[in-house]
């Protein structure tokens, strides 16, 4: 192997590692629960439950914090499965189309399934509770747009 195509070899690979690690970053990591937290505080400390709120609400967190768990760990299986297309064709082929269409289908069903959880939450509350916790969720929204 000549100089030069071992230098661009080590191009192509670093630059191929840096548009992996971007991605990475952007898509695969799972993001802050910020949203969830300010929710959560919202939900045991302003809100002013009653007891049965408060064991409804527990067991709704418990279930989904299950079942939110199961698709982060799908979505990582999709993104290994990502990386290995990737890694098989070197560009945007068949299989690494099939595995992002694959990775986005867990990706809905998680946003899905939170916006399930968040109007089971909600349907416990009082219709002054509500109203707040909707400012909440709109906050929480379109906090990035603000």
């Amino acid at each position: 192997m000549t100089n030069l195509r071992r230098t661009l070899l080590v191009a192509l690979i670093a630059f191929t590692a840096s548009i992996t690690g971007v991605w990475v970053g952007r898509v695969v990591l799972p993001p802050s629960h910020a949203a969830d937290s300010e929710l959560h505080a919202l939900l045991h400390n302003q809100l002013d439950l009653d007891a049965a709120q408060r064991a409804r609400i527990d067991a709704l967190e418990g279930q989904f914090a299950m079942r939110r768990k199961a698709l982060e760990l799908e979505m990582r299986a999709d993104n290994a499965r990502l990386a290995g297309a990737i890694e098989t064709e070197h560009g945007y082929g068949p299989q690494v189309s099939a595995a992002i269409d694959q990775s986005h289908m867990a990706m809905g069903e998680l946003q899905k399934e939170t916006l399930e959880h968040v109007f089971a939450m909600r349907g416990l509350l009082r219709p002054d509770q509500a109203a707040k916790f909707d400012t909440a969720v709109v906050k929480a929204l379109t906090a990035d747009q603000q």
